[in-house]
C-alpha cells in the first residue's frame, strides 16, 4: 500500500467513528441515510515539492468530504455533523503521525 492510500485509509477509518454513514469515492445514493452521509472524495496529489539534501519529495495533497443530511431541521443537523467532523479530526491531525 503507498503511504497516499494508508493515509486515505486512516482517515476514513476516522470518519467512519463518526455516528454518519460513510463512504469513500462513492456517487451520491438517491436516498440519503437518515443518520446522515459523508462521502470521502480522494482529491489530487499535484506537484511535489522537492529538497534536495537529503532528496526528498514533499505533495501536499486535499481530500475532500461531502457532507449531506436530511432532518427536519437540516441546518442544526448539518451544523452538529460538522462539528464533530472537526472535534474528529482536532484529536489527532497528523491521523497518527502519518502525515503532517
Amino acid at each position: 500500500m503507498t503511504p497516499r492510500e494508508t493515509i486515505l485509509t486512516a482517515l476514513h477509518a476516522r470518519l467512519s467513528a463518526l455516528p454518519v454513514t460513510v463512504l469513500r469515492g462513492d456517487v451520491l445514493p438517491e436516498r440519503v441515510p437518515s443518520d446522515g452521509l459523508l462521502i470521502l472524495r480522494d482529491g489530487e496529489p499535484g506537484d511535489p515539492e522537492v529538497t534536495m539534501s537529503p532528496l526528498a519529495y514533499h505533495y501536499q495533497h486535499r481530500a475532500e468530504v461531502e457532507a449531506v443530511v436530511q432532518a427536519p431541521d437540516r441546518d442544526a443537523a448539518f451544523d452538529s455533523l460538522i462539528t464533530a467532523i472537526g472535534t474528529t479530526l482536532e484529536a489527532d491531525r497528523t491521523l497518527g503521525g502519518l502525515c503532517d
